[in-house]
């Protein structure tokens, strides 16, 4: 059986898996065109393939995508139709994200950015950034997005005392940390009710631009918007218009509709927002977890065992 990788395990875990699964033959490949050339022999791969390479394979039956979003497979048809099967590594992201999403919002709400700018000047400025204070004990978070991202970043803020409605496409079911979860065409209920606005739904063609004028507005004066899983999600003009006349009091984006995103994109210039380069997921807590994953899914395999994250790739997630 092999196994090619499109993303490499450093040495040492490399070596665990063949010494756990000497009958796989685990190929790393370095670059696109390898990538290409390495699957078509093989049975499945790790990474997230462009078109070209998925087509490359004659005998794929799996692909183990080292993410928990797998929007790729909207631009391979031939792999929605397929009966290869695509796992996620859903849950590795949730904790490290969920912490990010925290320490953004309160950057924001806690100026912390304007105190460090502060210190930079040597300037003890009590009295203007008390001004500039806000506590978000007794707000409502509204999360859109309610998988294990979004429960991650719920239960954070149930202990800050936030009062948390979720949104999800799904039938989800509410727990402990959230007052109710509301289905897509009760988004602009939650909104009206929100002071953050939190972002954690995967990409597909029903949420792209779903954060538009209209939703951005709902949304109380004075309130938060941070985006953690997909760009495209968020009208970035809406979202620049709103930041620059106050109705909202600002934003974080760790995800862009371009990435990178091109150094004369307007969001550099928005005073009252924070960017990220797409980076909230990252710690060594979910390297672990992603690898552990795949390994994991690895003896499944083997043994023709139902996959840990099987997704559904008509519905992208």
């Amino acid at each position: 059986m092999k196994i090619v990788l499109g993303s490499r395990p450093n040495d040492a875990r490399l070596d665990t898996f063949r010494a756990a699964y000497p009958g796989v033959e685990f190929v790393s490949a370095g670059s696109p065109e390898e990538a290409r050339q390495q699957i078509v022999d093989a049975d499945a791969y790790f990474g997230n393939p462009s078109r070209e390479i998925y087509l490359a394979a004659k005998k794929l039956r799996w692909i183990q995508a080292p993410s928990a979003g797998i929007e790729f497979v909207h631009a391979i048809p031939e792999l929605k139709e397929s009966d290869v099967l695509l796992t996620n590594a859903r849950g590795a992201h949730a904790a490290t994200i969920a912490e990010h999403t925290f320490a953004m919002l309160l950057t924001l709400t806690r100026a912390l950015r304007f105190f460090d700018h502060a210190k930079g000047c040597h300037t003890w400025l009590r009295g203007e950034g008390y001004r500039r204070l806000t506590g978000i004990d007794g707000k409502t978070m509204a999360i859109v997005g309610f998988g294990n991202i979004g429960r991650a970043i719920a239960r954070r803020a149930y202990g800050f005392e936030m009062n948390v409605l979720a949104v999800d496409a799904q039938e989800v079911p509410a727990n402990e940390h959230v007052k109710a979860v509301y289905r897509l065409n009760h988004l602009h209920d939650a909104l009206r009710e929100a002071d953050v606005l939190t972002i954690s739904c995967p990409i597909t063609p029903e949420t792209r631009g779903m954060i538009g004028e209209t939703e951005i507005r709902l949304l109380k004066p004075g309130s938060y918007v941070v985006a953690v899983s997909r760009g495209g999600i968020v009208n970035e003009p809406a979202l620049i218009a709103a930041l620059k006349d106050g109705h909202l009091a600002g934003a974080a984006l760790d995800v862009t509709e371009t990435e990178p995103l091109p150094p004369d994109n307007p969001l550099w210039d928005v005073p009252n927002l924070i960017i990220t380069p797409h980076i909230s997921g990252g710690s060594t807590l979910t390297t672990e977890l992603m690898w552990s994953i795949f390994f994991e899914n690895v003896g499944h395999f083997l043994k023709n065992e139902p996959l840990k994250n099987l997704t559904d790739k008509k519905l992208g997630y």
